[in-house]
């Protein structure tokens, strides 16, 4: 399973079971082990999710926090990536910010690698 599809599959898990719901029921949910849930609801939180809740505590959406499945192939994601980096190099304050935010985001639903291309890129631009 993709990390995309797993992200998604951990928000839809934390919508419909009762809540809190320990990180042991999220793992076995989705199929991974507890050490990948961990990172998987810290990627979920850069990416905006307000999920509430700790290890050992458990863990519930805060409100109805959506992240889409990724849907942009490799070209679409290139010209995303140039174009918040301009965007953040020549915007105002406020949507340099913007773009900054918006590239965490994105990043934050990738594979490592894609990361460190999007990391590159935006040093190129």
């Amino acid at each position: 399973m993709s990390r995309p599809e797993r992200l998604f599959r951990l928000l839809n898990a934390l919508r419909v079971l009762p809540k809190p719901v320990t990180a042991a029921r999220l793992a076995i949910e989705t199929e991974v082990s507890e050490r990948t849930l961990y990172r998987d609801i810290e990627s979920l939180r850069a990416g905006g999710a307000l999920i509430d809740g700790a290890p050992g505590l458990g863990y519930a959406l805060t409100e109805d926090s959506a992240l889409p499945p990724q849907t942009f192939d490799r070209i679409e994601m290139e010209a995303l990536v140039v174009g918040l980096s301009d965007v953040r190099q020549r915007g105002d304050p406020r949507l340099a910010q913007a773009a900054d935010s918006a590239l965490a985001k994105i990043a934050a639903t990738l594979p490592k690698r894609l990361q460190r291309q999007i990391l590159h890129a935006t040093h190129m631009v």
